[in-house]
Protein backbone atom coordinates (compact mmCIF):
# COMPACT_ATOMS: atom_id res chain seq x y z
CA UNK A 1 0.00 0.00 0.00
CA UNK A 2 3.09 2.59 1.27
CA UNK A 3 4.48 1.69 -2.11
CA UNK A 4 1.34 2.37 -4.59
CA UNK A 5 0.73 5.33 -2.46
CA UNK A 6 4.45 7.01 -3.62
CA UNK A 7 4.24 5.63 -6.64
CA UNK A 8 1.32 7.51 -7.72
CA UNK A 9 2.48 10.72 -5.69
CA UNK A 10 5.89 10.83 -7.66
CA UNK A 11 3.96 10.10 -10.94
CA UNK A 12 1.49 12.87 -9.85
CA UNK A 13 4.28 15.28 -9.70
CA UNK A 14 5.97 14.27 -12.54
CA UNK A 15 2.95 15.07 -14.87
CA UNK A 16 2.47 18.36 -13.21
CA UNK A 17 5.93 19.25 -13.67
CA UNK A 18 5.65 18.04 -17.20
CA UNK A 19 2.48 19.58 -18.24
CA UNK A 20 3.63 23.01 -16.84
CA UNK A 21 7.19 22.51 -18.70
CA UNK A 22 5.03 21.96 -22.17
CA UNK A 23 3.05 24.66 -21.88
CA UNK A 24 5.59 27.44 -20.65
CA UNK A 25 6.18 29.95 -23.74
CA UNK A 26 10.08 30.37 -23.01
CA UNK A 27 10.13 26.80 -23.56
CA UNK A 28 8.66 27.02 -26.25
CA UNK A 29 10.19 30.03 -27.23
CA UNK A 30 13.64 28.66 -26.84
CA UNK A 31 12.94 25.68 -29.11
CA UNK A 32 12.29 28.31 -31.81
CA UNK A 33 15.12 30.43 -31.61
CA UNK A 34 17.70 27.66 -30.86
CA UNK A 35 18.94 28.58 -27.51
CA UNK A 36 20.17 25.75 -25.17
CA UNK A 37 17.94 26.06 -22.37
CA UNK A 38 15.19 28.73 -21.51
CA UNK A 39 17.69 30.49 -18.88
CA UNK A 40 18.30 32.56 -21.86
CA UNK A 41 15.63 34.44 -21.60
CA UNK A 42 16.34 36.01 -18.27
CA UNK A 43 19.39 37.20 -19.41
CA UNK A 44 17.74 38.42 -23.11
CA UNK A 45 15.01 40.37 -20.69
CA UNK A 46 17.88 41.97 -18.13
CA UNK A 47 19.72 43.09 -20.94
CA UNK A 48 16.98 43.91 -23.17
CA UNK A 49 16.11 46.72 -20.07
CA UNK A 50 19.31 47.39 -18.52
CA UNK A 51 21.79 47.27 -21.26
CA UNK A 52 24.73 45.34 -19.36
CA UNK A 53 26.49 43.30 -22.56
CA UNK A 54 27.53 45.55 -25.72
CA UNK A 55 29.83 44.74 -28.59
CA UNK A 56 33.39 44.91 -27.63
CA UNK A 57 33.26 43.71 -24.07
CA UNK A 58 34.46 40.99 -22.48
CA UNK A 59 32.80 38.47 -20.62
CA UNK A 60 33.11 35.82 -18.06
CA UNK A 61 30.35 33.11 -17.79
CA UNK A 62 30.37 31.09 -14.73
CA UNK A 63 28.10 28.08 -14.57
CA UNK A 64 27.71 28.00 -18.11
CA UNK A 65 26.20 24.70 -18.63
CA UNK A 66 24.31 24.21 -20.97
CA UNK A 67 25.50 27.61 -22.42
CA UNK A 68 22.54 29.39 -23.34
CA UNK A 69 24.28 32.80 -21.53
CA UNK A 70 26.52 32.34 -23.52
CA UNK A 71 24.59 32.50 -26.86
CA UNK A 72 23.17 35.74 -25.66
CA UNK A 73 26.98 37.17 -24.51
CA UNK A 74 28.00 35.78 -28.18
CA UNK A 75 25.23 38.21 -30.03
CA UNK A 76 25.45 40.68 -27.77
CA UNK A 77 28.84 41.63 -27.53
CA UNK A 78 29.35 40.98 -31.21
CA UNK A 79 32.09 37.83 -30.37
CA UNK A 80 31.49 36.13 -33.93
CA UNK A 81 32.16 39.98 -35.61
CA UNK A 82 29.12 39.55 -37.23
CA UNK A 83 28.91 43.25 -37.60
CA UNK A 84 32.08 44.24 -39.12
CA UNK A 85 30.86 47.97 -38.04
CA UNK A 86 30.88 47.24 -34.41
CA UNK A 87 33.88 46.25 -32.24
CA UNK A 88 34.07 42.63 -31.35
CA UNK A 89 33.64 41.10 -27.80
CA UNK A 90 34.95 37.85 -26.11
CA UNK A 91 33.42 35.24 -24.22
CA UNK A 92 34.45 32.60 -21.85
CA UNK A 93 32.68 30.10 -19.88
CA UNK A 94 33.70 27.80 -17.51
CA UNK A 95 31.60 24.76 -15.42
CA UNK A 96 32.51 21.70 -13.07
CA UNK A 97 30.53 19.70 -16.30
CA UNK A 98 31.49 19.19 -19.66
CA UNK A 99 29.81 21.83 -21.56
CA UNK A 100 29.26 21.26 -25.65
CA UNK A 101 31.41 23.54 -27.94
CA UNK A 102 29.53 27.44 -28.76
CA UNK A 103 30.82 29.27 -31.78
CA UNK A 104 32.14 32.58 -30.84
CA UNK A 105 32.75 31.48 -26.93
CA UNK A 106 36.04 29.51 -25.37
CA UNK A 107 34.58 26.91 -22.81
CA UNK A 108 36.43 25.79 -19.65
CA UNK A 109 35.05 22.50 -19.28
CA UNK A 110 35.43 19.99 -15.48
CA UNK A 111 37.14 23.30 -13.87
CA UNK A 112 36.20 24.88 -10.68
CA UNK A 113 36.15 28.70 -11.01
CA UNK A 114 36.96 29.21 -7.34
CA UNK A 115 40.14 27.06 -7.86
CA UNK A 116 43.39 29.34 -7.49
CA UNK A 117 45.20 27.34 -11.21
CA UNK A 118 41.45 28.04 -12.96
CA UNK A 119 42.44 32.03 -12.12
CA UNK A 120 45.68 31.66 -14.14
CA UNK A 121 43.69 30.11 -17.10
CA UNK A 122 40.83 31.90 -17.28
CA UNK A 123 43.99 35.08 -16.90
CA UNK A 124 45.94 33.66 -20.23
CA UNK A 125 42.42 33.00 -22.03
CA UNK A 126 41.11 36.92 -21.64
CA UNK A 127 42.48 39.52 -24.14
CA UNK A 128 43.62 41.75 -21.19
CA UNK A 129 43.52 39.24 -18.67
CA UNK A 130 40.67 41.36 -17.30
CA UNK A 131 36.98 41.67 -17.70
CA UNK A 132 34.38 43.95 -18.23
CA UNK A 133 30.93 41.65 -17.42
CA UNK A 134 31.02 38.44 -14.98
CA UNK A 135 27.78 36.91 -15.65
CA UNK A 136 26.68 33.98 -12.95
CA UNK A 137 23.63 31.42 -13.50
CA UNK A 138 25.67 28.98 -11.20
CA UNK A 139 23.97 26.90 -8.01
CA UNK A 140 24.88 24.04 -6.12
CA UNK A 141 23.60 20.66 -5.90
CA UNK A 142 20.66 21.13 -4.12
CA UNK A 143 20.32 18.63 -0.97
CA UNK A 144 16.42 19.89 -0.62
CA UNK A 145 17.16 21.66 2.58
CA UNK A 146 16.06 25.06 1.85
CA UNK A 147 18.78 26.75 4.21
CA UNK A 148 21.45 24.99 3.21
CA UNK A 149 21.31 24.89 -0.76
CA UNK A 150 20.64 29.09 -0.17
CA UNK A 151 24.22 29.69 2.17
CA UNK A 152 25.82 27.51 -0.73
CA UNK A 153 24.87 29.79 -3.38
CA UNK A 154 25.44 32.75 -1.08
CA UNK A 155 28.40 31.67 -0.91
CA UNK A 156 29.44 31.21 -4.73
CA UNK A 157 28.21 34.32 -5.38
CA UNK A 158 30.90 35.70 -2.56
CA UNK A 159 33.76 33.69 -4.09
CA UNK A 160 32.92 35.59 -7.35
CA UNK A 161 32.99 39.01 -5.51
CA UNK A 162 36.47 37.80 -4.12
CA UNK A 163 37.35 36.40 -7.66
CA UNK A 164 36.70 40.35 -8.87
CA UNK A 165 39.34 41.80 -7.38
CA UNK A 166 41.82 39.79 -9.59
CA UNK A 167 40.03 39.48 -13.40
CA UNK A 168 37.00 42.56 -12.85
CA UNK A 169 37.97 46.12 -15.00
CA UNK A 170 36.86 49.48 -13.07
CA UNK A 171 33.61 50.20 -13.34
CA UNK A 172 32.73 46.87 -14.53
CA UNK A 173 29.83 44.42 -13.81
CA UNK A 174 28.76 41.74 -11.72
CA UNK A 175 25.11 39.40 -12.61
CA UNK A 176 24.51 36.62 -10.27
CA UNK A 177 21.89 34.63 -9.28
CA UNK A 178 21.00 33.73 -5.81
CA UNK A 179 18.12 32.16 -3.57
CA UNK A 180 16.21 34.23 -1.19
CA UNK A 181 17.33 33.42 2.58
CA UNK A 182 18.73 35.42 5.44
CA UNK A 183 21.71 35.58 3.89
CA UNK A 184 20.80 37.63 1.06
CA UNK A 185 21.30 40.78 2.41
CA UNK A 186 25.10 39.99 3.43
CA UNK A 187 25.60 39.50 -0.23
CA UNK A 188 23.95 42.73 -1.07
CA UNK A 189 26.01 44.35 1.24
CA UNK A 190 29.39 43.28 0.20
CA UNK A 191 28.46 43.79 -3.35
CA UNK A 192 27.67 47.71 -2.20
CA UNK A 193 30.82 48.15 -0.85
CA UNK A 194 32.43 47.51 -4.09
CA UNK A 195 30.52 48.99 -6.78
CA UNK A 196 28.36 51.99 -7.12
CA UNK A 197 24.98 50.46 -8.25
CA UNK A 198 23.00 47.44 -6.93
CA UNK A 199 20.14 46.10 -7.47
CA UNK A 200 17.80 43.18 -7.45
CA UNK A 201 16.07 41.79 -10.15
CA UNK A 202 13.16 39.48 -10.79
CA UNK A 203 13.20 38.31 -14.30
CA UNK A 204 9.63 37.32 -16.14
CA UNK A 205 11.08 34.15 -17.40
CA UNK A 206 12.06 33.08 -13.62
CA UNK A 207 9.38 31.10 -12.19
CA UNK A 208 7.05 33.06 -9.68
CA UNK A 209 7.17 30.21 -7.54
CA UNK A 210 11.21 30.35 -7.78
CA UNK A 211 13.31 31.32 -4.64
CA UNK A 212 15.15 32.65 -7.35
CA UNK A 213 16.30 36.18 -7.87
CA UNK A 214 19.58 38.25 -9.51
CA UNK A 215 21.59 41.00 -8.12
CA UNK A 216 22.97 43.19 -10.55
CA UNK A 217 25.90 45.06 -9.57
CA UNK A 218 27.39 47.56 -11.48
CA UNK A 219 30.10 50.68 -11.59
CA UNK A 220 32.88 48.18 -9.86
CA UNK A 221 35.14 50.45 -7.48
CA UNK A 222 38.29 48.48 -7.71
CA UNK A 223 40.91 49.72 -9.66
Amino acid sequence: LHTTAGFLKKTGTEHWWLERHLKDPFVKATKRQHYRCRSAFKLLEIDDKLHILRPGLAVLDCGVAPGAWSQVAVERVNALGTDPALPTGFVLGIDLLRISPLEGAVFLSEADVADPGTLRTIQSLLPAEKVDVILSDMAPNATGIKELDHQKLINLCLGLLDLSKSILKPKGTILCKFWDGHESRLLQNRLKEQFQDVRTIKPQASRKDSAESYYLARLYKGK
